[in-house]
């Protein structure tokens, strides 16, 4: 705790030393234009007067740099100069070109494997009634949860490159750390790398079926799919982006032990992500039911969707994620005593309550669970839109100066923010399908449904960018630009 506010420390002074540079660098710019229009030849008497002000003679930063350092060195490097300012003065990895090139490498992979599996699905006849019930239950659920993991990545990937761009501080939002923080091209390579394994499975998997395999052989192949993934998530060894694994694990640990754990903003922005990734944790539910009960061995996926425990964990896992992010709301307004936070923990009882009734209509369909489903969908969709809007993005606001959005932007075109506000309803919207029940086929439906799952990634990705923007204002606008570190003292009355 106190060597990170050493850190924050001397990452403030170092910020005041660029100012103090950065400003001279102005005043030096502005006089020889200044010159050059008026000419006239005034820029060395002005600049005399510029380098005897405080700010720029002062070398007060400077001996206070000096001094964490002398004492970070001393009391937590073992007066190695060399580990300290490895701490202190962390370098940035640059980008390889080689990361590059293999994204390039794996999205042709990735599209080559697809259209190599599109074209033996439908010469084998895979998505034919005879074939496609079995066929869906059993290996859909574990393919497309790769897909739709891939596909957030992917999100996350424009993300990044997105708050890169427009110059959004991605990293101090979030409290990662800038020398081991995953970078878009990072991202890329994750979700094609993985896409690649994924589809080159399918692949494999519809040969081996093809050609006179068991099912219940062949079946073990997303399942080893699967075990990899794990075993690959929880490698302790230095390989494959080990810092962001071990991130992302404590982040799930702390949205599960919600309220026990202080919420940071990276808590409370992870489980927004899985609020948007309900279908992935079902796939993950009938896929460890098929694989970890042992029904792959008689190929019978019946067995666990007949089960009493499955259905009933169906309402747990659509619960979840509403439920931990209620929670987090909760613990924020018990920290902070903000009556915002219980007004969002609303916002996540009413989703619970929307989606237990379209689970529930799915399994009863009656007309009046769908008045229900109606009811309840409506009134979360309204109170979500608000939020989205007014809380998370800062906008709809009357009375700014941009109509309806807020005073500052970072994009220069506000039509760009209408259309988003234009695209965040209709998606949020897409639960109407659910109540219109169309009479179509197995593999149909769960295209569909995958369908509707990828949109609402593709929404979350989409808020994720203007969620972080209003952060970032927020921290311009009240000058944050160090973390605030709570210290082990105790605080005590000068005056006394």
């Amino acid at each position: 705790m106190v060597r990170g506010a050493f850190v924050e420390l001397y990452r403030g002074l170092g910020l005041l030393k660029t100012y103090s540079s950065l400003n001279m660098v102005a005043f030096t710019k502005i006089l020889k234009k200044f010159d050059k229009v008026a000419n006239q030849q005034a820029s060395a008497s002005y600049l005399k007067v510029v380098k005897r002000s405080h700010f720029i003679s002062s070398d007060k930063v400077v001996r206070l740099m000096d001094e964490v350092e002398s004492l970070f060195t001393q009391h937590f490097a073992n007066n190695d100069r060399k580990k300290a300012m490895k701490f202190l003065r962390p370098q940035q990895h640059k980008d390889s070109h080689m990361v590059t090139f293999f994204v390039g490498l794996f999205t042709g992979s990735f599209v080559t494997l697809f259209t190599v599996y599109a074209i033996l699905a439908h010469l084998s006849g895979m998505f034919s009634p005879q074939t496609e019930a079995t066929y869906v239950e059993t290996v859909y659920p574990v393919f497309s949860m790769f897909a739709l993991l891939s596909l957030h990545l992917f999100m996350y990937g424009c993300n990044m490159f997105m708050w890169k761009s427009t110059r959004i501080n991605y990293n101090f939002i979030l409290e990662f750390q800038p020398s081991t923080a995953l970078k878009y091209r990072d991202a890329f390579l994750i979700c094609t790398c993985l896409m690649t394994a994924v589809v080159g499975a399918m692949v494999i998997h519809l040969i081996l079926l093809s050609t006179g395999f068991s099912p219940h052989q062949v079946d073990l192949i997303p399942g080893v799919l699967l075990l990899c993934f794990f075993l690959l998530l929880i490698c302790p060894l230095n390989v494959f982006y080990r810092p962001t694994r071990f991130c992302f694990l404590r982040i799930i640990r702390n949205i599960v032990c919600s309220p026990f754990y202080k919420v940071l903003m990276v808590d409370f922005f992870m489980a927004d992500q899985l609020t948007s990734q309900i279908p992935l944790l079902r796939h993950m539910e009938s896929a460890a039911c098929y694989f970890l009960a042992g029904s792959f061995k008689t190929h019978r996926y019946e067995t666990c969707k007949s089960g009493k425990l499955y259905r009933e964990l169906a309402y747990v896992i659509s619960f979840a994620p509403y439920y931990w992010r209620a929670m987090q709301c909760a613990r924020r307004w018990f920290d902070e005593c903000n009556i915002d936070h219980l007004a969002n923990l609303g916002k996540y009882v009413s989703a619970m309550v929307a989606a237990g009734a379209r689970l529930t209509y799915a399994r009863q369909p009656s007309q009046l669970w769908m008045i229900i489903v109606l009811l309840t969908s409506v009134v979360a969709t309204v109170y979500q839109l608000y939020w989205d809007f007014v809380k998370d993005w800062g906008l709809l606001k009357p009375k700014s100066k941009n109509p309806w959005l807020r005073d500052d932007l970072i994009l220069k075109n506000k039509g760009i923010y209408y259309a988003s506000i234009a695209l965040n309803f209709v998606l949020r919207v897409a639960w109407v399908e659910t109540v219109m029940r169309f009479n179509i086929g197995m593999f149909e439906s769960r295209l569909i449904d995958f369908f509707l799952a990828s949109l609402e990634v593709i929404r979350r990705g989409h808020w994720n960018y203007y969620r972080l923007e209003n952060e970032h204002l927020n921290n311009v606008g009240k000058f944050r630009a160090v973390k605030t570190v709570p210290l082990p003292f105790r605080e005590t009355d000068s005056d006394g």
